[in-house]
């Protein structure tokens, strides 16, 4: 079932499961076929997502209602955020600390997803309140994991307030490009 949200002259994809029980995951990503992804394996979980995206995180702020406007789903919750780290203008990680700021949204679960394995930005996204990192491209077994965080279960023990990558996460070879956008990002 895919229907658009229309507020304000936007519109806003949703491709969803329909039912009440449903997760609501907000996908940012500025790649259409990245995007396409993500929604098509969400969108075959047997209706466990319902999935709203957008290309930007000008737009997520927007649906979020983070930009000073009203909430383009002001009556309809998002359960987990998941976001591309390298976009243009505003990465994924602007994005993720404009949610966590807001006094409205620190407790939605933000999960980061990058092409680039890179454990400082990683550290630093999980520093910043990121729950998970998971590398592109998005599989099957990552899905029941952002099911789990929007249900408020965490599949991977944490200790202390790092977490350690597991073996499967380290890409051996990526299809992808090094993201330009990102190389001049300075990691503190």
């Amino acid at each position: 079932m895919e229907e658009q949200v229309k507020k304000a002259g936007k519109e806003v994809d949703t491709i969803g499961g329909g039912g009440g029980e449903a997760v609501r995951v907000l996908v940012v990503d500025d790649s259409p076929s990245d995007r396409k992804i993500v929604e098509m394996l969400l969108k075959n979980s047997g209706g466990l997502f319902e999935v709203i995206a957008v290309e930007s995180g000008e737009k997520a702020m927007e649906v979020l209602g983070l930009n000073g406007v009203t909430a383009l789903l002001n009556d309809k919750n998002i359960d987990v955020i998941l976001t591309d780290y390298c976009m243009p203008q505003m990465t994924g990680y602007d994005l993720l600390k404009a949610v966590k700021e807001h006094s409205s949204y620190p407790s939605i679960p933000v999960v980061m997803m990058s092409s680039e394995n890179d454990p400082q930005r990683i550290s630093r996204c999980q520093g910043d309140g990121a729950i998970d990192f998971i590398l592109k491209p998005l599989k099957v077994k990552d899905v029941q994991r952002l099911r789990s965080y929007a249900l408020g279960r965490t599949p991977i023990s944490k200790s202390g307030t790092k977490r350690k990558l597991p073996v499967d996460w380290i890409a051996e070879s990526s299809s992808y490009e090094t993201c330009q956008c990102c190389a001049e990002v300075a990691v503190s």
